[in-house]
């Protein structure tokens, strides 16, 4: 020990000399690591989404649950009632920044396989049950043993998107249904809402980034159905819309029957 801080006070006397005697004293290092590719970026980011952000949110919504339990005055819930909205808000920015990096992480490893239909469709039904329930909007699934070609997380994706936004634009009292039906071609898979319809001119929009079918509305990033391109268009599926303004929407996925398992 008594060598090393010996050698340790000599380094800084030279250090202290070369100062004093005008030479200036420089410190560089020489960086070797191979710059990330996008691909790990994007799972950085990915991780970083999914757990440092996540985390404080939860942090807050249980100190809002907490906060909410006790006698509060008027002022005082809508304070709090203004605090969760904002926190909802996140949450959901959040969960669509994910589903867009997964979109883009899967695209670089697609595999097309055998995907069973009732189990999609169960799925998406069970991951908005929840925001139906609140809001006072019934869903409905109709069973069915069709097989299909496609990718159960970028399906699954979409299927999710597709119903909270049925639910996002229906009122309360009304109906989601989701089922699908055989073709020559295939299958098409399709959620029907009573909700209050697309406006002829807007249909073709509604699935560009940042577009919104209420204008009136403020919530949300706006991308859930420019998700739902994307995704189709990485899986090769096609989807048609039918919409009747203040009547509901039909939006339905042609996706390949899976002929070798049949």
């Amino acid at each position: 020990m008594q060598d090393v801080s010996d050698h340790l006070g000599t380094e800084e006397r030279d250090a202290k000399f070369r100062a004093t005697a005008g030479v200036p004293a420089s410190w560089s290092l020489t960086a070797t690591a191979r710059p990330q590719s996008a691909a790990n970026f994007e799972a950085v980011l990915l991780a970083i989404a999914g757990h440092d952000l996540r985390q404080p949110l939860q942090i807050i919504q249980a100190a809002y649950e907490r906060l909410g339990r006790g006698v509060r005055t008027s002022s005082e819930q809508l304070y709090l009632r203004s605090g969760q909205n904002a926190v909802d808000q996140l949450k959901e920015h959040l969960d669509q920044i994910l589903a867009a990096l997964r979109i883009r992480e899967r695209a670089q490893r697609l595999e097309l396989k055998p995907v069973c239909v009732n189990q999609v469709l169960r799925q998406a039904c069970r991951e908005s049950e929840q925001d139906a329930l609140t809001k006072g909007v019934s869903i409905h699934m109709v069973s069915s043993g069709a097989t299909i070609v496609s990718d159960s997380l970028l399906l699954g994706a979409v299927l999710r998107n597709l119903v909270n936004n049925a639910i996002k634009y229906t009122q309360p009292g009304g109906r989601i249904l989701l089922g699908c039906r055989h073709s020559r071609s295939g299958i098409r898979i399709d959620i029907y809402d009573t909700g209050i319809g697309i406006p002829a001119e807007n249909v073709s929009r509604i699935f560009e980034a940042f577009t919104r079918l209420d204008a009136a509305r403020c919530d949300g990033l706006g991308i859930g159905l420019f998700i739902v391109r994307q995704a189709l268009s990485i899986l090769g599926h096609r989807i048609d819309v039918a919409s009747t303004p203040c009547r509901g929407s039909r939006f339905s996925i042609f996706v390949a029957r899976d002929t070798k398992g049949e």
